[in-house]
């Protein structure tokens, strides 16, 4: 093993038992968690986000949760800050960072570096989220086809933030971003990295997960916390915090675009889209250790997986 002691990246789609198993590993090693969630960032909203209850923080505290207001933006560009000096603070005390998440494009603004995009722009934002309420997100994305047929292909339909933000992009600069991403810098990152990817090998039981943990979120109260939003009269949709899964449908139903019923039906929907794009993203990760994670054992042989990196660790 390096001198240089390493960082663990645990990836895995939603639902994937990620939060269960870290906490485990941090039972066995000198490991302290950084969250890589683009949702968890925020107060307020817990249940949603499956944000580990107070019981599990006291045994394994997370870092990157629970610090942002809903009404501000979050960046991966400010999560490789956040996540960079937060590693470095866990290297001084002599332990190990244990990475855990599934915002695949974080782990890709920290593992692989970012290209020179311009930043937000929220005139031009507002105006693709309003041509998207009349048109469609599947109309815009026809559009992306037609200026960066690339991105497209990585996109799918049904993710309205990476499409507005791909032609927010193409708006701004007049190029393609597939074609300024190319020019993302790799880091010099100065430690080694591990990378441990939760996959199921059958993506029924993933579904079964899901719809099982949307359903036990709607009894818990994920209605009353959205209503909490809503009552502070200065979030709306086209925030990134409010684009999370699962409340962007219950604040519409709320909102009396649908009942109760279908807002599940679709939450769990967008559940089950959103973990067909973190495995995709995962399958292209380099250097990936995958196991398995609805066989028999699967924190068993993560805990082996980890004892052959770690060694006498």
């Amino acid at each position: 093993m390096s001198d240089a002691l390493p960082v663990v990246c645990l990836m895995g789609p939603t639902a994937s038992g990620k939060t269960d198993i870290a906490v485990d590993l941090t039972a066995r090693w000198p490991f302290e968690i950084i969250s890589v969630d683009s949702a968890m960032v925020y107060k307020g909203m817990d249940i949603g986000t499956a944000k580990p209850d107070a019981d599990t923080l006291t045994r394994a505290p997370h870092r990157l949760i629970d610090f942002l207001d809903p009404a501000e933006p979050y960046s991966a560009a400010r999560f490789r800050d956040d996540a960079m000096a937060a590693i470095d603070e866990i290297h001084a005390t002599g332990r190990i960072p244990l990475l855990v998440g599934g915002t695949m494009l974080y782990y890709r603004a920290l593992l692989q570096g970012l290209s020179d995009l311009p930043d937000a722009d929220p005139t031009i934002r507002a105006r693709l989220e309003a041509e998207a309420e009349v048109e469609g997100w599947e109309a815009l994305h026809r559009r992306l086809v037609a200026v960066d047929p690339a991105a497209a292909r990585r996109i799918h339909p049904n993710d309205p933030q990476r499409i507005q933000r791909a032609l927010e992009v193409h708006a701004l600069t007049g190029r393609p971003m597939t074609e300024l991403q190319q020019g993302r810098k790799a880091p010099n990152l100065p430690w080694p990295v591990w990378r441990i990817g939760l996959m199921p090998a059958q993506r029924t039981w993933l579904h079964a997960r899901i719809a099982r943990r949307f359903e036990a979120m709607m009894a818990a109260g994920l209605e009353a916390e959205v209503e909490a939003l809503m009552v502070r009269g200065d979030l709306h949709l086209g925030l990134p915090a409010l684009r999370a899964v699962g409340y962007r449908q219950v604040w519409e139903y709320l909102a009396g675009e649908y009942d109760r019923d279908e807002a599940q039906r679709r939450g769990i929907v967008a559940t089950r889209q959103l973990a067909k794009r973190q495995i995709t993203w995962m399958r292209s990760e380099p250097a990936l250790t995958v196991i398995e994670c609805d066989r028999p054992a699967v924190a068993d042989r993560v805990r082996r997986t980890v004892a052959e990196h770690l060694g006498g660790l």
